[in-house]
């Protein structure tokens, strides 16, 4: 297919990056960390407690952390480090300590329940995790099943001083930390300490060393880690810098960083990417509490932000957040599930910049495609590929189609993953003997080059940007006692994007709709809980007894459109 896209490229942007530019993450940290030394790198507030860390300081404690973990830890190159915490500064502190140590960083949701902790830490093969104490009952309950040996807990105030400790307090007297025992545990700020008096020693660290596991239900529902090369995420930087570099400078930006780091959205584009150009995170450790994030937005002259459509959508429903001053404000970028035509006309309406939508994924690191970023009003469209990125659409039989044919959307360029971790054949079934990755999503490219989805192949779920996937939800309903057959579909809803709906049909006659629901809320994170359950005397089927998860999206659908 011709690359007649590039003419639709903003000035400045290249076709492709020099991927050469660095040989490892940890080497575009330390270059960024040399040059902005005593510009601000992380901001955090969590109530009355505030800090800004430089990169100086930031570079001083990863560097810590880093001969911790060689030294004290006897960790060698490759090991898998855990992190589990949500925005905080000891994220960034931990992942480049870790990176230049030589280790592999396995992000954790914060949110997940034991069940699922245990998967991700056996699958991955951890061995050492850093953990806020908040989530430390978790760990406690699935440790001994997994091959963690090291356990490094940090607490929510640690890094401000003695406003930080008052606030630890304060915690505990409120019980926001359940009690645990984990008594092989290390305090991480007793590791900074230590590894202050340790050498770090050198480790070369190339393009095909694996920088994370990034876990995603991929293709088919079960949770697998997506192997992301230095290489991968040394691309997707250069490839994201080249698009914004017309708009934002280097060490003068400020990026709200509001989705969590531990999602490869914000990971890349907030962390890695505004790293890179000497920028400002403010990190946001709890986007749920509206009047508090506003709050901290109004704190700082702004210039960038990225979200999903919910969290856009949430901040313009508050009036509060209709008094900050957006003179200062460049950039919008809104990923992880579509933007709402809605949502980005009121957004542009009232900052007086341009929702700009773009796609990607957890195995490609993960931007694919960006709107450009002279556009100003919303196109429908996921925009243009990224430089170095080849796309293509394929029927069924996997066949090259043409322009404003539907199929799916296949990617080929350095931000694609190596692979599944430890799963060859799942790999085999996503990349091509050519290094094309089959995305599982429908799109139609137009003729002047944008993309536009149009389906999902895949039975996921997309609530606020976070996969669900129906076959997890299934098995865990499947466990309780009084069912005998469950389906799971996504179902449309005006804050969330999507929301889980759950057919089911009893075993038990008198099971309810809120002993499942109960059920789901032990074993699943909460976006993965149903919020609707209906059941029934039986569920479609194939003639061969699958069960036709589609056959009841089309049934939901047809009722919205009778209303």
């Amino acid at each position: 297919m011709e690359k007649v896209w590039l003419k639709n490229y903003q000035s400045g942007v290249p076709e492709t990056i020099d991927l050469n530019e660095f040989q490892s993450v940890s080497e575009v940290f330390e270059k960024s960390a040399e040059k902005f030394r005593d510009r601000p790198a992380f901001a955090n507030t969590i109530k009355f407690a505030h800090r800004v860390m430089s990169y100086g300081e930031i570079d001083a404690l990863s560097r810590d952390f880093a001969a911790y973990l060689q030294n004290d830890l006897g960790l060698a190159k490759g090991e898998r480090v855990a992190i589990m915490m949500p925005n905080l500064l000891q994220y960034p502190i931990a992942v480049f300590g870790a990176l230049r140590a030589g280790m592999t960083v396995v992000n954790v949701n914060p949110l997940y329940t034991p069940r699922e902790l245990e998967h991700q830490l056996k699958d991955s093969g951890a061995t050492t995790i850093v953990i806020v104490a908040n989530f430390a009952h978790v760990l406690a309950e699935v440790i001994e099943r997994t091959q963690v040996k090291h356990v490094l807990l940090t607490e929510m105030g640690d890094l401000f001083g003695f406003k930080g400790s008052i606030l630890n307090f304060l915690m505990k007297m409120k019980k926001m930390v359940p009690p645990y025992s984990l008594p092989q545990a290390k305090s991480f700020r007793a590791a900074l300490d230590l590894g202050r008096r340790r050498e770090l020693k050198p480790v070369t660290i190339g393009h095909e060393d694996i920088a994370f596991l990034q876990y995603t239900g991929g293709t088919t529902g079960v949770s697998k880690g997506a192997m992301l090369l230095h290489r991968n995420i040394i691309a997707n930087m250069q490839q994201a810098h080249a698009w914004l570099k017309p708009l934002v400078q280097e060490g003068q930006e400020i990026i709200i960083t509001a989705l969590p780091l531990y999602h490869i959205f914000s990971l890349t584009a907030n962390c890695m990417v505004f790293s890179k150009i000497g920028g400002l995170n403010v990190l946001i450790t709890n986007p749920r509490d509206i009047p508090g994030f506003i709050q901290e937005m109004g704190r700082y002259p702004v210039t960038c932000m990225t979200g999903v459509n919910t969290l856009f959508n949430a901040l313009l429903n508050n009036p509060d957040f209709l008094k900050l001053n957006f003179s200062t404000w460049k950039m919008c970028l809104g990923g992880g599930m579509a933007v709402q035509k809605a949502v980005a006309d009121r957004w542009r309406q009232l900052t007086g910049v341009p929702l700009i939508e773009a796609y990607g994924m957890t195995e490609t690191s993960p931007a694919v495609c960006i709107n450009p970023m002279y556009l100003r009003e919303y196109n429908g469209a996921i925009g243009l590929p990224v430089p170095s990125t080849e796309i293509e659409v394929r029927d069924a039989e996997g066949r090259t189609l043409g322009f404003e044919e539907p199929g799916e959307l296949w990617v080929r360029g350095p931000q694609v993953m190596k692979g599944y971790w430890n799963r060859p054949e799942e790999t085999a079934k996503s990349i091509d003997s050519n290094g094309w990755f089959g995305t599982g999503d429908m799109a139609v490219i137009h003729a002047d080059g944008f993309v536009k989805l149009v389906d999902r192949k895949k039975d996921m779920v997309l609530v606020s940007g976070f996969n669900v996937y129906p076959n997890e939800v299934e098995d865990v309903v499947a466990m309780h006692p009084g069912v005998l057959e469950v389906a799971c579909i996504g179902v449309p809803d005006d804050k969330s994007g999507e929301v889980v709906k759950i057919f089911v049909v009893k075993k038990d006659p008198t099971l309810t709709d809120r002993d499942l629901i109960e059920h789901c809320k032990k074993n699943l994170t909460g976006y993965k809980v149903p919020r609707f359950v209906e059941f029934r005397a039986e569920l479609p089927k194939t003639n061969v007894g699958k069960i036709l998860r589609r056959a009841l999206r089309d049934e939901e659908m047809a009722k919205l459109n009778q209303q």
